[in-house]
């Protein structure tokens, strides 16, 4: 493989309006929010990748202020001029900053496409060559939809039907303390046999256990990080309490953390979401251990512009990923994204992998300025924070 040594990194700034609210158990969203990571080597490869997090610290401690500020003016200037000859070497150049793992995904991320880039292979095939022996791409993903906190229990199951109707094979919901058993109920009523999921974004507490417990009846494929966003042994407790698998979101946030539910019994489903865990190499340390322990796994997302979207993607088609994951298509949340062309939903609820190098996606110059602008006239604090 050949290696890249980075020339220059300049970073963007973005809000993309959704085409609807997005409501959790933390508040409702609007608008999506991302730094953009554009990396450019001494041959003039341009590697993308994205730091999808939130307007204010709810899923994360992360907001695009701080991601940016992290990036320019200590990430970025600590790479600049390093040359890479395999993407896993990249974490060891950040070491010695703590933290911040979406901001150092985003910047691993546009790393991993300029060298699958340079070496003129799809990402997907360049994750592939660092996972277990004989996981090679499927060329695809299956996908689901996570559909968020409703006004009613009637508009809940009329999106339902219209996700199903659109091709997905997964329906998650979002639950809420209050919000959980009626319309977990409503839903299992109206569609006795589709895939059903319920994430509760840390809402609970141990003390629930006995309410999350009559969500067994509906029978569920997984409830996912029903509580603290930073407890492992507690899900372990609450797992023994249940008949439906417990997913593991928020908690793991690192091979390491992964081990430790695992060894107490914490996890029964992963999902791994990349720039939760602070970028691919961590990644790929994560799926050995999901292979090793036959530990069932998708890939989670964060409302992803095009250029997340297509990485998560390409990770997503290994074949240890046996679950649907959070990667919809792009017209399930933007009118036009960032790049061209857009993720179609396939056949049996499926997006695959674009044939182009890299990420397979380019990034439209006019809609990222336009975007860029729509960050700086809604939140015009921010803008020093990009260069």
């Amino acid at each position: 493989m050949k290696a890249i040594t980075i020339r220059s990194i300049d970073l963007h700034t973005i809000l993309l309006p959704y085409l609807s609210p997005f409501e959790t158990s933390f508040g409702a969203e609007t608008d999506k929010v991302a730094v953009l990571v554009e990396l450019r080597t001494d041959g003039g490869v341009v590697g993308w990748g994205e730091c999808s997090i939130e307007l204010w610290p709810g899923y994360g401690h992360e907001t695009a202020e701080t991601a940016a500020h992290m990036l320019a003016e200590f990430m970025a200037p600590a790479v600049i001029g390093a040359s890479i000859s395999d993407p896993r070497e990249f974490p060891t150049l950040i070491r010695r900053f703590r933290g911040n793992h979406h901001a150092r995904a985003g910047l691993e991320a546009a790393v991993w496409d300029a060298f699958a880039k340079h070496n003129e292979m799809r990402l997907t095939d360049c994750f592939a060559m660092y996972a277990p022996a004989g996981h090679a791409s499927q060329g695809s993903a299956t996908v689901g939809v996570s559909i968020g906190i409703q006004p009613s229990l009637e508009a809940t199951v009329d999106v339902v039907r219209n996700r199903l109707e659109q091709g997905y094979g997964r329906i998650k919901l979002k639950i809420k303390r209050g919000w959980d058993v009626e319309v977990a109920r409503a839903v299992r009523a109206e569609f006795p046999d589709i895939l059903l999921m319920l994430d509760a974004n840390s809402d609970y507490r141990l003390e629930d256990a006995k309410r999350l417990a009559t969500l067994d009846q509906f029978d569920l494929l997984m409830i996912e990080q029903p509580l603290s966003h930073d407890d492992i042994y507690e899900h372990g407790i609450l797992q023994k309490r249940l008949k439906t698998r417990v997913c593991l979101d928020e908690s793991v946030k690192s091979a390491s953390d992964l081990r430790i539910a695992l060894t107490v019994g914490a996890v029964g489903i992963l999902n791994l979401k990349p720039a939760r865990v602070g970028g691919f190499s961590e990644c790929l340390e994560i799926y050995r251990i999901c292979v090793e322990n036959d530990l069932p796994l998708w890939i989670g997302g964060m409302l992803e512009t095009g250029v997340g979207r297509a990485a998560n993607l390409a990770f997503a088609a290994l074949p240890a990923v046996n679950l649907p994951s959070d990667i919809s298509a792009t017209d399930r949340y933007f009118a036009a994204d960032i790049s061209e062309p857009p993720f179609v939903l396939g056949e049996e609820s499926t997006l695959a992998v674009p044939d182009g190098i890299g990420i397979g996606v380019e990034v439209r110059r006019d809609r990222l300025e336009e975007a860029k602008r729509r960050w700086i006239d809604k939140y015009p604090y921010g803008k020093a924070l990009t260069r």
